[in-house]
């Protein structure tokens, strides 16, 4: 079974689109000793004619954003490698409620202002979990959140370090509201261990999964732009333009992870 869904309200981004980590009542995740557990891994492939990812002029302190002169800053909205792979694709186990410690990756539980990015473009972060924010620039930025939290944190500062515990489970958007209108970013907060992002080759690999029948889905924030607004740089006072995306892609199937087995599950994403 597959399923794509593509034009959602906005409002759901939160809620029922992502079954793990939506905000309504469920179990809550329990850590338990995984007997003969199995591995699911596989990839997500671009299937298509190939897209030209959405980018925006370098406006502002080029001297520290575009430190090689490319004028243009791509949004990292859609990266799909020579061998099309797409990276930053996240991969979880749908309605799991026992399993593995938590082990997610330290890289991604954090995040870093560097030249004018949100770096790791897309945050894992436990459920009632802190999250650690910090900019690398010497210039003003902001981490503005909007979501399952909802946070405006300004960083006029090199090297300043802030922490948030993030208690509800969901999809937080970040954006820079200091003029760097290109940097955008997601944080995921997860009810489960079960998840992971596929690298630059579109892999991924799911570890100590309880053997079972589940639903296993593929999530991508979405590229397409559908609409520009004009936001304000709290810096100069001006009216700057930002771009609006679609809402996310999501692609089901099922797999049976037998004792101490390993499963093969490959996706494709397709323009369309």
């Amino acid at each position: 079974m597959k399923r794509m869904v593509l034009a959602l309200p906005a409002l759901l981004l939160c809620s029922s689109l992502f079954l793990p980590f939506r905000a309504i009542p469920q179990a809550s995740y329990q850590v338990i000793p995984v007997a003969n557990g199995g591995t699911i891994a596989g990839t997500v492939k671009w299937s298509g004619p190939p897209v030209k990812p959405p980018s925006v002029p370098i406006t502002k302190n080029p001297e520290v954003c575009d430190p090689e002169g490319a004028k243009t800053r791509d949004m990292e909205r859609l990266i799909v490698g020579r061998d099309d792979g797409v990276a930053n694709t996240v991969v979880y186990l749908k309605n799991i409620t026992q399993g593995k410690a938590w082990d997610l990756p330290e890289s991604r539980r954090s995040l870093d202002q560097k030249s004018c990015r949100y770096v790791p473009h897309i945050s894992l972060v436990p459920l009632h979990g802190e999250f650690m924010i910090k900019s690398s620039d010497k210039l003003l930025h902001t981490v503005q959140m909007s979501g399952a939290a909802t946070f405006n944190l300004p960083f006029p500062f090199q090297d300043q370090y802030l922490k948030r515990t993030l208690d509800e489970p969901g999809v937080i958007d970040l954006k820079c509201n200091a003029g760097h209108v290109w940097m955008n970013g997601l944080i995921l907060v997860v009810r489960h261990p079960y998840v992971t992002i596929t690298d630059e080759h579109g892999a991924f690999r799911l570890t100590d999964v309880p053997p079972g029948e589940y639903e296993i889905a593929a999530w991508h924030e979405g590229w397409k732009v559908v609409r520009e607004a004009q936001t304000l740089d709290v810096g100069t006072q001006q009216m700057t333009k930002r771009l609006y995306f679609s809402e996310p892609v999501i692609l089901d199937k099922k797999v049976e992870v037998r004792p101490s087995g390993s499963a093969t599950i490959n996706f494709q994403l397709t323009p369309q």
